[in-house]
């Protein structure tokens, strides 16, 4: 069967080594100060994403995205690795957005896309490690949903067998289409961008990332498919009042990478002398008993 998937991925900053210009007076995270990457985890869903495609003939996937007009490299990243479409969802309304307003804002673009029979995504990203966004957009588009997936293992009837990992183990669980899931980085990593695919599509991008006096502008009216689609708010029929900074209660205060330092280390042999003197004291401190 030909199903019609969105991948849901994000641009975000790198945040592995921030310093003290990481954040703005506003409280958010200062994007334009760290480099910008493609979330982890979103590469395991695009990856588990072009499976079905490869598995169902007739498959679309379609990269949707939320940022800035530089976030177009998210859907250019996605093309070189074999989706057939992509939309940015740019405006300076959605700026600032927490999990709230960036889930109001995907969901009005997938219904605006409209019959899509999976949603698909990594658990969390690494900007934010929340791992709402999926379920809230399950949750307003009123969608069966399926989190920290490792792999999906079959199509068919109108149903998905996907397994999951849990706390101690693993499970597998059938969802009905259309449904939502999420992915963890454990999965199988996305495929590397096909060299054919990146010469085909490396001067694709939304009208807002051009620049005047554009040596290769000639080449968005010879061809078509390399004019991706930008949306604004608008565009999806959002309420701005949900959008960006004013639809986000979350604040955040700071963002710190935190190291533990053992101030002491002790080094002990499996000697029953040595066995017993840490047991009592794990018994004297409490940590035990």
């Amino acid at each position: 069967m030909s199903l019609k998937i969105v991948v849901l991925a994000k641009q975000v900053p790198d945040t592995r080594n921030v310093g003290k210009d990481a954040m703005t007076a506003e409280g958010t995270v200062n994007r334009a100060a760290l480099p910008a990457i493609f979330n982890p985890e979103d590469l395991n869903a695009l990856e588990q994403a072009l499976r079905l495609k490869d598995q169902n003939p007739g498959s679309t996937v379609g990269v949707l995205t939320m940022g800035p007009p530089r976030a177009g490299e998210i859907i250019r990243q996605g093309l070189y690795r074999g989706a057939d479409t992509g939309w940015l969802l740019t405006d300076r309304l959605f700026a600032g957005a927490d999990t709230l307003a960036t889930s109001y804002a995907l969901a009005t673009a997938i219904k605006k896309i409209g019959n899509v029979d999976i949603v698909i995504g990594g658990r969390q990203a690494i900007d934010g490690d929340t791992a709402q966004v999926g379920p809230q957009v399950a949750q307003k588009l009123g969608l069966a949903q399926v989190t920290y997936a490792e792999e999906i293992l079959k199509c068919e009837n109108g149903k998905l067998t996907i397994r999951r990992h849990i706390d101690g183990g693993v499970e597998t669980v059938e969802a009905p289409m259309p449904c939502v899931i999420t992915v963890n980085g454990s999965a199988a990593p996305c495929r590397p961008c096909n060299a054919k695919l990146v010469m085909k599509y490396k001067r694709a991008t939304c009208p807002m990332e051009r620049k005047e006096g554009d040596a290769y502008a000639y080449l968005y009216d010879e061809r078509p498919y390399l004019t991706l689609n930008q949306w604004s708010v608008a565009d999806v029929d959002g309420d701005v009042a949900q959008c960006g900074l004013s639809g986000s209660p979350t604040k955040v205060k700071a963002v710190q990478n935190i190291v533990f330092q053992a101030k002491e280390s002790k080094t002990l042999t499996s000697s029953d002398a040595d066995v017993e003197g840490l047991v009592k004291e794990l018994l004297d401190e409490k940590i035990i008993g």
